[in-house]
Parts: structure tokens; C-alpha cells; sequence
């Protein structure tokens, strides 16, 4: 199944934001990280740099965390119309930075917090409302607890892209493999 590239990006982005919190790590400690984050991310609009614009978006990460843990799609359902009811999402088209045709979810100069509140929980909503909900995973790896988005043809993706949890279960298979023969 192959999405917009919008919902891909704000499917990516809402994971890669969740995983600025695993481990019992802090990986978003200052404006410093965000900023980082979001201009790896390509954020457009307002950014305040402030203590408190900061403190929203890591208010954030456990609720987008929450959409990874629901199995029953009417409570993911609940939880994106929440989200896109508490950060005044009001869809509409825009072109910018070569990007062509794409949705923004809220004004500009929202507060960043709700502008990835909205992002994530649209792109959501494209998974729930083509039956792929199921695309929203952990990382199958023993020592990560990241999430990740198979957006794979085939549904297929098993590890998370923060680290190297995919190679080293690889190369465990190998040794495992050599081993009985």
C-alpha cells in the first residue's frame, strides 16, 4: 500500500518524536535537540524556542506513544479525534519549498505542540481509514523499545531505524545458522 507523502512524513516524524523518549533516556533534553529534531524533519511554521514550547512537545510523546498501544482501532479512533479536536486541526492544501500539493493540518503559526498533535493524528487517521492500522509497531529486537512505521510493500519491517537493532538480529541469525553446521 502506498501512501501520501504527507501521511508518510507525519507517520515518521510522530515515531521519531516517540522515540526522544525510550530506554529511560531523555533524548530531547533542550530547545537545542528540538530544534535539531525539527529541522531534520523539515518543520515549517512557528517556533517559539521557548522552555514551555519544549515541555508541550515532550507532553506529546506519550500520547502519540498511547496510538502504538491500542489493538482495538475504535479506541485509536477516540484518541486521533482528541487530538485533532484539542489542536484546532483545520485541514487545508498547501504548496511550499518544492514539495507540490501537500495537507496542513493547522495554521502556521499554531503552537508547534498542536501542529504535531494534528500531523501525527491525521496521518493516523489515512491508516485507520485504509484498514492499516497494523503498520503502527515495536521494534521486535530483545534490547530496544522503540517504534517504528512499516510503511514496506509487504509489511515486512521488524526493527527500528534508531539504531542498528535490524543488523545485529541479522548477524545473530547468521552466527546461529553457522553454528549448527
Amino acid at each position: 500500500m502506498s501512501f501520501a507523502s504527507d501521511t508518510e512524513s507525519a507517520l515518521v516524524s510522530a515515531a521519531v518524536l516517540v522515540n526522544t523518549a525510550r530506554g529511560g533516556r531523555e533524548l530531547l533534553p533542550d530547545q537545542a535537540a528540538l530544534t535539531a529534531l525539527l529541522d531534520a524533519d523539515n518543520w515549517t511554521g512557528r517556533r517559539d524556542g521557548t522552555a514551555d514550547e519544549l515541555h508541550a512537545v515532550q507532553a506529546l510523546r506519550p500520547r502519540l506513544l498511547e496510538l502504538w498501544g491500542v489493538t482495538d482501532v475504535d479506541q485509536a479512533v477516540v484518541m486521533v479525534n482528541a487530538l485533532l479536536e484539542e489542536s484546532g486541526a483545520q485541514p487545508r492544501l498547501a504548496r511550499h519549498d518544492d514539495l507540490g500539493w501537500h495537507l496542513h493540518v493547522t495554521a502556521d503559526d499554531a503552537p508547534l505542540a498542536d501542529r504535531m498533535a494534528a500531523e501525527a493524528a491525521m496521518g493516523v487517521l489515512d491508516l485507520i481509514r485504509s484498514g492499516e492500522f497494523t503498520r503502527l509497531r515495536w521494534c521486535e529486537s530483545d534490547k530496544c523499545d522503540a517504534v517504528l512505521v512499516d510503511l514496506s510493500r509487504n509489511r515486512s519491517k521488524r526493527y527500528c531505524d534508531t539504531g542498528n537493532c535490524g543488523n545485529r538480529a541479522h548477524v545473530a541469525a547468521y552466527r546461529a545458522r553457522k553454528s549448527v553446521r
